[in-house]
């Protein structure tokens, strides 16, 4: 094997380049993953700049992207840092024999790094945070008008069994990373994982392609350590020799101190990462507090500074429809189905409805509104403008999507 965790005297020179280019490259993107934003953006942007010649944005800002112009630049920047890294230090150190240890400690950094984010995505998935089930606005959005990625997150929000299923397998990922003898087994989940996710990334445009790509090849690294033993067992169906691990420290007092360490740190992580998942859960995911007003109010009479306007599709000032979902949030859609989000602070008690955002400079003043269970009324000023509005609540029931219970039974598909 060009690589292997057991240990050898002397290295193939292809193996010992391998190992080079492996080190340095994995070295570097987890060195600018975590650093890249603070240290290196204006080289970054330079690179960009006079070399590249991108047109892209050049800079780090907030974002949900991990493909984002600066990301591809890092790679550039780390993909040349490897071949002149490995050139120079294969003809400096062209008289070394093996690089035992410090692979050893190069597949420790990588199983750390698997082992962290396996877990975090996965705990993001058994808790149901990173796809939240659909929203109310969501589902008065046309199927035409969604992007392949919010196409993917309500197809995986819709479930809480098959996020619970798949953010187990995540987390059953981490967990066999963790000892060595069962790495081999925990790399091979991980890349039958991180395979499904790297083309669900690639064909849904989700922009986390770049490190789930990553990930996969961190796994499959690992894997081909031990590809001969697999190879051997399940295709040539023979039997193996134990593996022996290479090891640069013999102590075992040190072994036992980071059976403990490991068996304590995982604990505690876990734990971490249970309790954050419950806590995100109830306030951003399904559990989170719903409005005293909760439901999609379509309007049926709108009347803006005493002039009623009849519901036309074209009219972009007209409301079609108040929502009310998560606590302190309204959506307010136009009847071009354009969807604003505004905050919204509801008294039930002084029967009082205020719509605002935080960053108008506009003063807000709150409705008075008039509630039954069907039926809504607001009067008020909003934005200047003296509105009265007459409103029914929609019947939930009526979207499957929501409300279409299992069955094992079905004599036509549905």
């Amino acid at each position: 094997m060009l690589l292997s965790q057991e240990y050898r005297e002397n290295w193939s020179v292809f193996s010992k380049i391998t190992f080079r280019f492996v080190f340095l490259y994995f070295g570097l993107y987890i060195f600018f993953l975590f650093t890249g934003r603070m240290f290196f953006e204006d080289f970054f942007a330079w690179v960009g700049k006079n070399i590249l010649k991108s047109e892209g944005r050049l800079e780090y800002f907030p974002t949900g992207s991990g493909d984002t112009t600066m990301a591809y630049i890092s790679i550039f920047v780390q993909v040349i840092f490897t071949i002149i890294g490995t050139f120079l230090w294969s003809i400096l150190d062209r008289k070394r024999r093996s690089y035992n240890t410090s692979f050893y400690w190069l597949l420790v950094l990588i199983r750390i790094a698997l082992v962290v984010f396996m877990l975090a995505y996965g705990f993001a998935k058994v808790y149901k945070t990173q796809f939240p089930s659909p929203n109310l606005s969501q589902l008065l959005e046309p199927l035409g008008k969604h992007s392949p990625m919010a196409l993917a997150w309500i197809y995986m929000g819709h479930s809480q069994g098959f996020n619970f299923f798949t953010g187990l397998l995540e987390v059953l990922c981490g967990l066999l990373l963790i000892p060595r003898r069962t790495q081999t087994l925990g790399s091979i989940l991980t890349m039958m994982v991180m395979f499904q996710i790297v083309l669900l990334n690639l064909f849904y445009d989700i922009p986390v392609k770049q490190f789930a790509i990553h990930l996969f090849l961190m796994a499959s690294l690992i894997f081909f350590t031990d590809i001969k033993r697999v190879w051997t067992v399940f295709v040539e169906n023979k039997s193996v020799e134990d593996y022996n691990f290479f090891h640069p420290v013999k102590s075992r007092g040190y072994h036992k101190f980071i059976f403990w360490f490991k068996l304590i740190v995982t604990i505690l992580f876990v734990s971490t990462m249970a309790y954050q998942g419950s806590q995100t859960e109830k306030t951003f995911g399904d559990d989170r507090e719903k409005s005293g007003l909760y439901g999609i109010w379509e309007v049926h009479k709108f009347t803006k500074n005493s002039i009623e306007r009849p519901a036309i599709v074209t009219d972009t000032l007209r409301w079609r429809y108040l929502i009310f979902d998560q606590k302190g949030v309204a959506c307010i859609r136009t009847m071009d189905n354009k969807a604003t989000w505004y905050n919204a602070e509801y008294d039930e008690l002084k029967k009082e409805l205020a719509i605002f955002r935080r960053s108008d400079s506009i003063d807000h003043k709150p409705f008075q509104i008039s509630k039954t269970a069907n039926e809504l009324s607001l009067k008020g000023v909003f934005k200047n403008d003296t509105l009265s509005l007459e409103l029914k609540t929609v019947d939930l029931k009526k979207f499957p999507l929501i409300n279409r219970p299992f069955r094992w039974i079905q004599e036509t598909p549905n």
